[in-house]
């Protein structure tokens, strides 16, 4: 991608969504539900655009931009939308379709986001090793943190895609039963470890058949785009649960994503080296180049009637397990995987205090408090507050980001 594309429309040098962006979302305006992209602070109408006839010879119809999902525009595949993004970077950046195109224009304020994907299956990974190490070295052997498999599997579960909600809408604090005293017998009511797990998400195209495996080399191919992903944990809920199963309730009463899905093709710049993997891993997990993404990520609480203050600043690029080798590693079984599946690289943590990814390991289960503005502390998670999570890239004089997941907690029912 050349970095010195300039867009005819007005874009503050902060924005996330630079012409060097193009990302794809939904939106309600005058009632009516219809795909999107974003500029600065517009958002780009495609069905009009494909109306005035700057969208032909793609291999669209009407109909794939007046959808209420993004899931009929990822069936073209990564082609598909590759050519898409391309021809309304071009459109955009060229004086000459600015009579036309600036009618597509919609100030970002009059319209409302909607949920981009109908997610059809959820996995959640954990290939954080710093992330991992935190959570084992606090409830298990120091000298033994990560367990055995952890480095030779990019371990995952599957969860409950129903609960995954848009950046914006409330939820409610979850209840379940919980052992706060290890020689007592448990109780039930809300949770009171409510947690935030900062993690990033990517949502496929159509896969292979039933039976067929995608590679590393091939993975590329199918993964469409990214998001930021808030996945939810009540962690005194999951304490008492999760043996022998792992993660139930504490896991699948809400995870919130961001709106727009930036592509991969914008994020192709921001590629970096990832950590050495030591050790060698099996043969169906090796990958050739740069696979990592620097992600600058950021966490942020507002407890209600405050201002926010920053936990975190974490970055993608510490991954230990990139998405090539997670989507490999879910079809080498023959998995099948379909266009709007969504998979969460679990809990992001860098390698400094700071860079934690969780209020677990920020507080360090909970024995020390996370300062906020004007002297006010937090442990875990409070009744009113709202978690904000912001992510972009940034290089050679081009920025591209993906605005905020922002979320906030009511008290249980």
């Amino acid at each position: 991608m050349s970095n010195n594309i300039q867009s005819w429309i007005n874009i503050d040098s902060s924005s996330d969504f630079s012409i060097y962006n193009i990302p794809f979302g939904i939106i309600t305006v005058n009632n009516q539900t219809k795909v999107a992209s974003r500029l600065g602070n517009f958002a780009i109408d495609l069905s009009r655009l494909f109306e005035i006839e700057l969208l032909d010879d793609l291999g669209f119809e009407k109909s794939d931009f007046e959808a209420t999902k993004l899931n009929p525009l990822m069936k073209k595949g990564k082609l598909g939308t590759r050519n898409l993004r391309n021809r309304i970077q071009a459109i955009y950046s060229d004086t000459s379709f600015q009579p036309q195109a600036e009618s597509c224009l919609i100030a970002i304020e009059d319209v409302q986001m909607e949920m981009p994907v109908e997610i059809g299956d959820y996995t959640d990974f954990y290939s954080s090793i710093e992330h991992a190490t935190n959570v084992g070295t606090m409830f298990r052997d120091p000298n033994n943190a990560l367990l055995p498999n952890w480095k030779y599997i990019p371990v995952g579960y599957h969860g409950r895609s129903s609960s995954i909600i848009l950046s914006g809408q409330e939820i409610h604090r979850p209840k379940g039963q919980q052992k706060p005293n290890d020689d007592e017998p448990p109780v039930f009511g809300p949770c009171k470890l409510l947690d935030f797990e900062l993690e990033m998400g990517f949502i496929t195209y159509d896969g292979k058949p039933l039976g067929y495996s995608i590679s590393t080399a091939e993975a590329d191919d199918y993964i469409f785009g990214m998001v930021l992903f808030n996945d939810w944990s009540a962690r005194d809920i999951q304490k008492w649960e999760y043996v022998p199963l792992g993660p139930f309730l504490a896991k699948n009463f809400a995870s919130s994503m961001s709106a727009w899905i930036v592509t991969l093709d914008a994020l192709e710049p921001f590629r970096v080296a990832g950590p050495k993997q030591d050790p060698a891993v099996f043969p169906y997990l090796e990958y050739s180049g740069e696979k990592n993404i620097d992600i600058n990520l950021e966490v942020l609480i507002q407890p209600d009637g405050a201002d926010a203050s920053t936990v975190c600043k974490s970055n993608y690029k510490h991954m230990y397990w990139n998405q090539n080798q997670q989507l490999a590693h879910h079809t080498i079984n023959g998995c099948d995987i379909h266009a709007g599946d969504l998979y969460a690289s679990g809990t992001i943590s860098g390698p400094t205090k700071d860079s934690y990814g969780s209020m677990l390991e920020l507080s360090w289960k909970g024995s020390r408090a996370v300062q906020l503005k004007n002297g006010v502390e937090r442990k875990f998670i409070q009744d009113h507050d709202t978690v904000i999570m912001k992510g972009f890239c940034e290089k050679d004089g081009m920025r591209v980001g993906f605005g905020e997941v922002s979320t906030k907690v009511l008290p249980a029912k």
